[in-house]
């Protein structure tokens, strides 16, 4: 439910807008930093130290700025999906069916009232 209606148009747009970027980023910063280990591997078959030093640290830069927006993004909509089930509970009451109810009392006798072990909502 909290997917098709998470809240305000502006959350909605924003947790479509980081559900795309995701999908885009993830295999972009997979293959780029594929790509940079690959490219220091060969740099230091070429004994060019400094260039495989350098697409590491791009490496490890781009893996570490692509977690913490990962993580960021997930905080924020984990925050907005407890402040969602806060607001937005529903409640489903079970009601006991008809027949099941206590024979009536004879004539001239007041029913006997049986207190529940259920909490009414």
């Amino acid at each position: 439910q909290w997917l098709r209606n998470p809240g305000p148009q502006h959350e909605k747009r924003t947790l479509f807008g980081d559900m795309v970027c995701f999908l885009f980023i993830t295999p972009l910063a997979t293959i780029s930093g594929w790509l940079c280990l690959r490219g220091a591997v060969d740099h230091l078959h070429f004994s060019s130290r400094l260039e495989a030093v350098g697409l590491i640290a791009l490496t490890v830069a781009l893996f570490t700025i692509y977690l913490f927006w990962t993580l960021v993004s997930f905080r924020y909509h984990c925050r907005l999906y407890n402040e969602w089930r806060r607001s937005n509970q529903r409640v489903i009451l079970l009601a006991p069916r008809a027949a099941a109810a206590a024979p009536p009392a004879p004539p001239g006798l007041r029913p006997v009232k049986r207190n529940s072990k259920e909490t009414i909502v």
